[in-house]
């Protein structure tokens, strides 16, 4: 009975049809959610960084020859300046000046670390304009003082020196004891003077330090640089001569070498360090600068450092020719560049403010006396 089969064929097609007919009347019925379309006028949140993401980023820019913000000295040494601002302020509010404001500011000073001979020689010429009358009142005095202690960083030259004429690259070498920050002071100094349109090749001196060399290989790469290093453990002033005379055939500008960390207090250290210097100074290479790296934390301690530095690396009537004082941004009270200074007569051309590239900056006396002296 073939027409049975036909029926079936029939029914089972009506009833397939009617099902999808349903589902798509469902699907009809049912809302759907409009599928996001981008729009022009969206602006993408913002991405998240870490603080040491922000640094790279900031020598990234520095390197890329972008215009970097420049550090401010009051905002990064608060540490600094609570050594002062408290007594000053207080000195400021009295109505007069007696024995106990001498006394509070000399304390305050001293606290400060500028110094027993420095704050002797401020005091004196304050007291005679006191007693001159000259000055009267409290605020006058502090105003006065402040006048006072830029004038005594006013007058250094705090260029760092680089010989134009033609001839050889100029040399400038680093010098200082261990964890100071020499290596990373070299590193920043060779990206501004590598911005500056100079080029630059790092001699990696410190050979009895394998990170010391790793970390300034970091640096030069990051700063376009040129690297020389030598074997571990090897002589240091084979390392400069061989740097110099790289840098001699390659009409290279400037080389800047690093030396190892050694105490001041060790001979047989300081004169390896007399015999670098030597070194430097033969050949084809001209040694412009001999720049002493300070932890400005080290206080009265930099003294002493500067005095020997300053005998280990003389050469021809020629030592130490300037400071760069790091960590000021730190617990460092700041007044050791008075001491540094006056009784050394070493101009501070350099200091740090923080981690960055932008934040090794040439120093600028009166911006420094503000941050120190002025209250909130």
């Amino acid at each position: 009975m073939p027409w049975i089969y036909l029926v079936l064929i029939a029914v089972v097609l009506i009833v397939g049809l009617g099902v999808v007919v349903v589902n798509r009347r469902r699907s009809a019925a049912t809302p759907q959610a409009p599928t996001p379309q981008p729009s022009a006028h969206t602006e993408a949140p913002p991405p998240v960084s870490t603080p040491e993401e922000e640094v790279v980023v900031a020598e990234v820019a520095a390197l890329l020859g972008a215009e970097p913000e420049h550090p401010n000295f009051r905002s990064r040494m608060s540490k600094a300046r609570s050594a002062l601002a408290g007594t000053l302020l207080g000195i400021r509010a009295r109505s007069g000046i007696t024995q106990q404001t001498w006394d509070d500011l000399e304390e305050a000073l001293l606290r400060a670390d500028v110094g027993v001979r420095v704050t002797d020689d401020l005091l004196s010429g304050l007291r005679a304009k006191v007693k001159s009358k000259e000055i009267t009142e409290p605020h006058e005095l502090l105003d006065a003082l402040q006048a006072e202690m830029v004038g005594r960083l006013s007058n250094a030259d705090r260029a760092l020196t680089f010989d134009e004429t033609p001839g050889g690259p100029n040399v400038w070498l680093f010098v200082g004891v261990n964890g100071v920050g020499k290596t990373t002071t070299i590193g920043k100094v060779g990206a501004q003077q590598a911005a500056l349109g100079r080029s630059v090749l790092m001699a990696a001196g410190d050979t009895f330090r394998a990170a010391a060399v790793e970390q300034l290989g970091t640096w030069a790469e990051r700063s376009g640089a040129e690297l020389v290093r030598g074997n571990e453990g090897g002589d240091p002033s084979a390392v400069i001569f061989d740097a110099i005379e790289s840098a001699t055939a390659r009409h290279i500008d400037l080389v800047l070498g690093d030396t190892a960390g050694r105490l001041h207090t060790k001979t047989n250290l300081m004169d390896e360090l007399r015999k670098v210097r030597r070194v430097a100074a033969k050949g084809a290479g001209r040694v412009t600068e001999v720049l002493l790296v300070i932890d400005a934390t080290t206080g009265q301690n930099g003294l002493a450092q500067a005095r020997e530095f300053g005998d280990a690396t003389m050469t021809d009537g020629v030592g130490v020719t300037g400071v760069v004082l790091t960590k000021l941004d730190g617990s460092a009270k700041g007044g050791i560049v008075f001491a540094i200074e006056t009784e050394l007569g070493l101009p501070v051309k350099l200091v740090g403010l923080g981690e960055s590239i932008s934040d090794m900056v040439l120093f600028d006396p009166q911006e420094f006396i503000d941050a120190l002296v002025k209250e909130d």
